[in-house]
């Protein structure tokens, strides 16, 4: 596998840090870097705000986006009958709402498959220890090809 760039690096530290708890320390020696250009991404791109922001799920997304999408049928219906339709903006932005519904349904993002992983790993680690750290690089290898991408 070819070695991985330096945005690849910063991008797989972002994960490790905002999504895994890593601490700046650990991820640098995860992704061999110093900890001094790991201190310098961690502030310069805000990981401790990312940190929170995580907080928002794709199922909060989700919610609000489909209650948009309620409150403008309602408001449809509302108007007399034969003119339950939605105008041409309406039916626009309804368009744009069930897309992205669509797209954050379907789509996994690698902090979703980081989740997953790191589930699957500590299941692992209590169910099959030994090949806990086996599975482990595997994952490892398979997070750096996707970040490669």
């Amino acid at each position: 596998m070819a070695e991985l760039t330096l945005k690849q690096k910063r991008e797989w530290a972002e994960q490790l840090i905002t999504k895994l708890g890593y601490t700046q320390k650990e991820a640098a020696v995860k992704v061999k870097v110093s900890a001094v250009t790991m201190n310098k991404w961690y502030n310069k791109f805000g990981w401790d705000r990312l940190k929170q922001s995580f907080l928002v799920t794709k199922t909060a997304q989700l919610s609000r986006l489909y209650m948009q999408m309620d409150e403008m049928n309602t408001a449809i219906m509302k108007r007399p009958e034969g003119e339950r339709f939605a105008n041409s903006k309406e039916a626009d932005s309804l368009n744009k709402i069930a897309a992205t519904i669509r797209l954050l349904e379907t789509d996994a993002s690698i902090a979703e498959i980081v989740e997953v992983g790191k589930k699957l790993l500590n299941f692992s680690r209590e169910h099959h220890p030994t090949n806990a750290i086996e599975l482990a690089q595997l994952f490892d290898g398979f997070i750096k090809n996707e970040l490669s991408k």
